[in-house]
């Protein structure tokens, strides 16, 4: 699937361009068919999985700590810095450092499961984990953070996020994973039109994201919003990075680029919600609009970047730079 899905970055770059500029050609894709687009990539995520993965996931406790904490403490301290600091120099209302601050304390993304998998297929599953678990702690977090970075109170719908994550990647990993263990001859056959169908999907989920926002992209409050939301996830990223090879994965550097997509792939989709809910004033939906796109284009632009450089091994014997 790796190998076939070498083109899936092109495309995506293809499906962001007719999204800005065309974006009726993403109608028919609507709000709804969204998560079950997710739900169908982890599914393929899954096919291409063994449970023996998951386990030894769960036999690293640290990993998983290093994790959470870029994404529960180095993003929203990233965000809250960045609003009071970077916004302010370049004379953006108040109201754009608010949306920096709410998207950088929403939990991790889905997609970054699927960019962890083309790059790092080893490592999908600790990045599936950790989009579960910060999915579920964002119940909490989110709310918490927002009172403590904003001062305001956002009422999080915990029990629909729950539904969420067993909709959109427990249940599809679930089905992929049963379908490989009991159905392998089935799986082989069927493998290259999964590929095809997720490429088509990834396509499909970027650019309807994309298109739902092109606007607003393409206006000049949106050109002067996308530079600190750029700055956002690219120090997410390399942070995300430089944390895994200080800590866990001194040695492992497919280890440390799961991690850096972790750290800076975010739900801001969700942001998105949550800010067009319980705020008022339109501008703090902005950045959340800016960071959908530039989280998906920078993230399978990683991808990219890391597919053409010749990977160590996670062996501890190759230690290589970013």
């Amino acid at each position: 699937m790796a190998n076939s899905t070498d083109a899936l970055p092109y495309a995506v770059v293809v499906a962001a361009a007719l999204a800005l500029f065309i974006p009726p050609s993403f109608a028919w894709f609507t709000p709804g068919m969204y998560a079950p687009g997710l739900g169908f990539l982890m599914f393929a995520v899954g096919v291409n999985l063994r449970p023996e993965a998951f386990k030894q996931v769960f036999m690293s406790p640290k990993t998983i700590l290093v994790g959470n904490v870029c994404q529960w403490i180095v993003k929203p301290l990233l965000g809250l810095i960045l609003a009071l600091t970077l916004v302010p120099v370049l004379g953006l209302p108040h109201a754009v450092g608010t949306g920096i601050i709410l998207v950088s304390c929403v939990s991790g993304a889905q997609l970054s499961n699927y960019a962890t998998f083309l790059v790092h297929p080893e490592q999908a599953p600790l990045s599936i984990v950790l989009t579960a678990l910060s999915t579920a702690a964002g119940v909490f977090m989110t709310p918490v953070l927002a009172l403590l970075l904003l001062g305001a109170r956002i009422p999080v719908d915990a029990r629909g996020m729950a539904l969420s994550i067993t909709q959109i990647v427990l249940v599809p990993v679930l089905a992929g994973l049963t379908c490989s263990t009991y159905f392998p001859a089935f799986v082989a056959r069927a493998r290259p039109f999964l590929t095809f169908a997720s490429v088509l999907d990834t396509c499909a989920c970027v650019g309807a994201s994309l298109a739902s926002n092109s606007a607003t992209a393409r206006s000049a409050m949106g050109l002067a919003v996308l530079l600190p939301v750029a700055v956002l996830h690219i120090l997410a990223y390399y942070l995300g990075y430089r944390m895994a090879r200080a800590t866990v994965a001194s040695n492992d550097v497919p280890l440390a680029r799961c991690i850096s997509l972790e750290s800076g792939m975010q739900s801001s989709l969700l942001g998105l919600l949550l800010a067009s809910r319980f705020f008022r004033d339109p501008l703090v939906s902005l950045p959340c609009g800016i960071s959908t796109i530039f989280m998906t284009l920078s993230g399978f632009g990683l991808v990219v970047w890391w597919k053409r450089r010749a990977a160590p091994a996670s062996d501890g014997t190759t230690p290589a730079a970013w």
